[in-house]
């Protein structure tokens, strides 16, 4: 299996110093946070749904394949995210100031 993808080393939009005490993330790299936790929870659901029903230990193939399909959606949600944020990171690098 894969391991979850980390975003420890995402930096912060705002520096450290510009923030008042106790104040909170920036909310993008929160929610982007947030949504890869649950498509990882969604993908390590899946995987013990098939491992059941590939053990034969009372796991039935239907729910097994709708959690295989959930993780699958979301897994291409992340991927089109990605994209956007990509695309939006060219276009501003073409920008001329």
């Amino acid at each position: 299996m894969t391991d979850p993808v980390s975003l420890s080393g995402l930096p912060s939009a705002v520096p450290d110093s510009a923030r008042p005490a106790g104040a909170r993330e920036w909310g993008f790299v929160e929610t982007l946070r947030g949504a890869l936790d649950q498509a990882d929870q969604l993908r390590q659901a899946a995987d013990g749904k098939v491992a059941q029903v590939l053990a034969g230990t009372g796991g039935d193939v239907h729910s097994a394949m709708i959690a295989v399909e959930k993780a699958d959606l979301s897994f291409q949600l992340m991927l089109q995210v990605r994209n956007k944020i990509v695309a939006a990171y060219q276009e501003i690098s073409r920008m001329q100031f």
